[in-house]
């Protein structure tokens, strides 16, 4: 019997990188093309790495979620912001659903991560506070991981990534 994750498109090492304080955009687009985006303030990915759950604050949220409802279509760009190093993930079965109670402390965990991360660069906690802001609201997009892109700057960016 072959290893449930092992064909995983997001590999062990890449996994490992998500859980890391990153800046993480969440998009989508409508039916005329146009795009919308919105900053999420926590992620999770499944035990099987083929699963993964964003935290969203349903604040400012409509047209994001519209879009996501209408075509299950979402791109997720994680990038570590003092080394520039980004994926992107897309999945085509996005779907919503409210916040669970343990979602909180995950939110927290990335704010307070982002701290320090933004923080390594010169900026004061309170830009991750006012980016971060969830607000008492939030809600999950989780999807299907369709494709993984490298999009660190320089020659490898667009490129499908393999999972590490």
């Amino acid at each position: 019997m072959s290893n449930p994750s092992s064909d995983a498109l997001i590999g062990p090492e890449q996994a490992q990188w998500l859980q890391r304080p990153l800046s993480i955009i969440v998009g989508s687009r409508d039916a005329q093309l146009r795009p919308h985006l919105m900053r999420a303030v926590g992620a999770r990915l499944s035990a099987d790495r083929r699963q993964l759950c964003l935290l969203m604050p349903r604040a400012h949220a409509d047209a994001l979620c519209a879009d996501i409802e209408a075509n299950g279509q979402v791109a997720v760009v994680f990038s570590e912001p003092h080394s520039d190093r980004t994926l992107q993930i897309k999945g085509q079965d996005a779907r919503l659903s409210p916040c669970q109670p343990e979602d909180a402390a995950l939110a927290e965990q990335h704010l307070q991560g982002f701290v320090g991360e933004i923080g390594q660069l010169g900026f004061p906690a309170e830009v991750a506070h006012t980016v971060l802001r969830a607000g008492s609201e939030c809600l999950r997009i989780e999807f299907t991981v369709g494709a993984v892109f490298e999009q660190t700057p320089g020659p490898g960016a667009g490129a499908p990534a393999a999972a590490q």
